[in-house]
């Protein structure tokens, strides 16, 4: 069976693709970071993505991002482990947040 990848989306595709229905955006920074300052979706702190999973579940699309892309890209590799999320499309914010600075 084929195994799910991710790709790489730019800050501001990832803009464009949130406004779409049966999107989320998950930003894996840690709460207080998401408070700062944060570009919408919901936040699932890196330690807490596996535990948390059934929040992004009923989407199709799932977006992951963080400050610079070390942590959403972590994150994007670990939805793409889940065999019942191969159908899902996984993309990761390259660059991150920052990008946008």
């Amino acid at each position: 069976m084929p195994k799910n990848t991710y790709s790489d989306i730019s800050l501001s595709e990832m803009k464009e693709i949130q406004r779409q229905e049966d999107t989320v955006v998950i930003d894996v920074r840690e709460g207080w970071e998401f408070e700062e300052f944060n570009e919408g979706g919901i936040n699932i702190p890196l330690a807490e993505i596996r535990e948390k999973r059934s929040l992004a579940a009923d989407f199709n699309t799932i977006v992951v991002i963080c400050t610079n892309g070390v942590r959403s890209k972590v994150a994007a590799m670990d939805y793409c482990r889940i065999p019942e999320w191969n159908d899902k499309k996984i993309l990761h914010v390259k660059g991150g947040i920052i990008e946008s600075e």
